[in-house]
């Protein structure tokens, strides 16, 4: 079983302003697909703080996967990509490509998001759009790929078959 991370960014969110819908979309989606979530933090949109996190979920707790959501639009407090290309070793531009190319296919703002991915020791990061509706749209689309990625990425042997056969043995 993958373990996964979950950083929100969202200034209201972190003084309990507003409730974290996405972060528990994610939960929702990860862990109907066997996924183990380890940790879900609300932090404000400050580039060091979510930066400090990822490092955190990486290099201490150990998760093979980092979702956030939130701060990758044109706000000048959207710093999410700055955060991530701080703390990652290696890109992953695929995968972000994936989710703006599906998210063009629903609406033209997809074309919008700065989210980027990369890849820190044997943690892959992913950023996610903020709103409840596009972190689904775009964690369903990616989500057999991303589980094959993690595959490789820690050199697993394959056993654990597909997020499915994941799901089964949690069963």
């Amino acid at each position: 079983m993958y373990r996964v991370g979950i950083v929100t960014a969202s200034d209201k969110g972190s003084q309990g302003q507003r409730v974290d819908v996405s972060g528990q979309v994610i939960v929702g989606i990860m862990e109907a697909a066997g996924y183990e979530v380890v940790s879900i933090r609300v932090l404000p949109d400050e580039s060091s703080a979510l930066a400090r996190e990822m490092i955190r979920l990486s290099d201490e707790v150990g998760v093979d996967l980092i979702l956030t959501t939130g701060g990758t639009g044109f706000s000048p407090r959207d710093v999410t990509p700055e955060a991530t290309r701080k703390v990652i070793e290696r890109e992953a531009p695929g995968i972000s490509e994936a989710i703006r190319w599906n998210s063009l296919s629903i609406t033209p703002k997809g074309m919008l998001s700065r989210g980027c991915s990369g890849i820190r020791g044997k943690t892959l990061i992913v950023n996610l759009p903020g709103s409840p509706k596009a972190v689904r749209e775009s964690l369903e689309y990616i989500l057999e790929p991303l589980y094959h990625g993690i595959q490789i990425m820690t050199g697993d042997d394959g056993e654990c078959g597909t997020p499915e056969k994941a799901q089964s043995r949690k069963d």
